[in-house]
C-alpha cells in the first residue's frame, strides 16, 4: 500500500493532511471533519478503501463493505462537493456480517441505506414520567425495579419532536429515567468526556454488582444511534461487540429471537421501519409481550439459546431503545 498512499496523500491539501493526522491519532474518539480528496484520479484502490485498509481494516477488499457515517459530509460519494470526496477513516465503518451458524445469530439485512445530507449528532437530556405513555418502557418483564416517578413532566412531552427514548438498564433494573433523543442522531457513552450525548456514567445507582461494574468498564465509547431514511443504524465505538436483537432483525415470518453480534468499528441496520409493518404483539421467549417498535442492546455480553443468559435480563448492562410510530 506505501506507493498508492504516497501517491494519495501528494493529492491533498495541508489542512487535509492535518485532519487525517488527528483523526488517525485519535483513533476517532474525538469527531473529525471530511478529508476531501479529488474525485476521478485512476488508482487501483478507491481513496477510503485505502486509508480504510491502511489504519482500521487491512483485510479490507472492497467499497460496499463500508457504510459512511451519518455525520460525514462525502464519504457516500453524492453528497457535499462534487469535484471531491472524503476519505477519512474514521468516517466510516463496515458492514456486520452476521455469524452463521449456529444460533443465535442469523442472516440479517444489513443492505446500505444512505442519509441524503450530512447530519451532527447532538443531543438534549429531558426528563419524563414511568407513568402513561412510557410505561412500554417497562412492560413484559416480572420483577423490574422502577425508578422514583417524575412528575416534573406531563404527558403532553410526547408531542415533542423525539424519534426515540432512551432506558438504561442493569440485570433486571433500570437505572435513570428515560433519554428522549431529538437530533437525528446520539452517542452513548460511559464515562466524560467522551463527546456529548447519552453519559451512562452520570446514572447513579445505589448498588452494582461486580459483573455490573466489570461489564460497564467494557463500553467505552459505547454507540452511535443514527435514524436514516427508512431505518435505524447503530455503529460500534468501543472495544468490544455489542449484541443487538429486534423484530426486524430476522426473517420477516419468524416469531424467534434474532441477536447480532456487532464487532467494534462495524455498523449495523437494527431496525427497518417498512419491515416491521404489520408485526403485532412480539413476543420474547420466557419474558413474554414486548413492543415492536423496539430495539435491545447488550453491552459486550450476548445472550441467547447459545449463552449462558437466556435473557436479556440477565445481561449486566444494556439498552432499550423504545421507537415513536
Amino acid at each position: 500500500l506505501k506507493p498508492a498512499a504516497h501517491a494519495l496523500f501528494k493529492k491533498l491539501k495541508d489542512e487535509e493532511l492535518e485532519l487525517l493526522v488527528q483523526a488517525v491519532e485519535s483513533r476517532g474518539a474525538w469527531e473529525s471533519g471530511c478529508v476531501w480528496v479529488p474525485r476521478g484520479a485512476k488508482q487501483a484502490l478507491p481513496p477510503q478503501v485505502l486509508l480504510c485498509r491502511l489504519y482500521r481494516w487491512p483485510d479490507l477488499r472492497q467499497s460496499h463493505e463500508l457504510k459512511p457515517l451519518c455525520y460525514c459530509a462525502g464519504g457516500r460519494g453524492g453528497c457535499g462537493d462534487v469535484t471531491a470526496l472524503c476519505c477519512n477513516p474514521h468516517h466510516f465503518s463496515r458492514l456486520a456480517v452476521p455469524d452463521t451458524p449456529p444460533p443465535p445469530y442469523s442472516k440479517a439485512s444489513c443492505s446500505p441505506s444512505w442519509p441524503d445530507e450530512s447530519q451532527h449528532p447532538s443531543t438534549q437530556l429531558l426528563e419524563f414520567s414511568c407513568k402513561g405513555g412510557d410505561w412500554h418502557a417497562l412492560r413484559g418483564t416480572e420483577n423490574f425495579v422502577l425508578p422514583s416517578p417524575d412528575t416534573s413532566f406531563s404527558r403532553s412531552t410526547s408531542k415533542d419532536s423525539c424519534w426515540c427514548k432512551l432506558a438504561y438498564w442493569e440485570h433486571r433494573t433500570r437505572v435513570g429515567r428515560l433519554y428522549a433523543v431529538h437530533e437525528a442522531s446520539v452517542n452513548i457513552f460511559c464515562e466524560l468526556p467522551r463527546g456529548s450525548g447519552f453519559c451512562l456514567g452520570q446514572l447513579p445507582a445505589a448498588h452494582r454488582s461486580r459483573a455490573v461494574r466489570r461489564a460497564r468498564g467494557k463500553i467505552g465509547r459505547g454507540l452511535l444511534l443514527s435514524r436514516e431514511p427508512g431505518a435505524v443504524w447503530a455503529y460500534n465505538r468501543s472495544e468490544h461487540p455489542i449484541f443487538v436483537s429486534s423484530p426486524t432483525l430476522g426473517p420477516p415470518s419468524t416469531r424467534e429471537l434474532t441477536v447480532l453480534k456487532v464487532l467494534p468499528g462495524y455498523s449495523a441496520k437494527v431496525f427497518d421501519y417498512e419491515q416491521v409493518e404489520g408485526v403485532g404483539c412480539w413476543h420474547l421467549p420466557g419474558e413474554g409481550p414486548c413492543d415492536p417498535h423496539s430495539v435491545r442492546i447488550s453491552f459486550a455480553k450476548g445472550w441467547g439459546p447459545c449463552y449462558s443468559r437466556q435473557f436479556i435480563t440477565s445481561c449486566p448492562c444494556w439498552l432499550e431503545v423504545l421507537l415513536n410510530r
